[in-house]
């Protein structure tokens, strides 16, 4: 089975940056679409970026110019570059690779919680 196994979350101060991974178990990154969502306290999941193949990433509107998404096909990772973060950004963050041309089913990671406060 495909695992995804993620680390990188914490406490954060605004302003501050953080870096998540997510690591695909079982199989490869590039055989897989791979996304970021968030869930914030209350509200709803939400996409913020995803890449194919390695890239380029595709960012949603909420995060623009301040997150970067890149893989690293030799540990067969993905990652969450968070720069510049908000106390809006404060959610639990989830690795995910969705059903596809390239899966034939969805996996998700069990998500971190990424909290920005002073």
């Amino acid at each position: 089975q495909v695992h995804l196994v993620e680390s990188g979350g914490g406490l954060v101060q605004p302003g501050g940056s953080r870096r998540r991974s997510c690591a695909v178990a079982g199989s490869r990154v590039n055989d897989h679409i791979m996304a970021w969502y968030r869930q914030a306290p209350g509200k709803s999941r939400e996409l913020v970026a995803d890449i194919i193949n390695g890239g380029p990433a595709n960012y949603r509107d909420a995060v623009p110019g301040r997150f970067t998404l890149s893989t690293h096909n030799a540990t067969n990772t993905v990652f969450l570059h968070m720069n510049k973060l908000q106390p809006e950004d404060t959610a639990v963050y989830l690795c995910n690779a969705p059903s596809s041309y390239f899966s034939a089913n969805t996996y998700w990671g069990r998500g971190t919680q990424v909290t920005v406060s002073s």
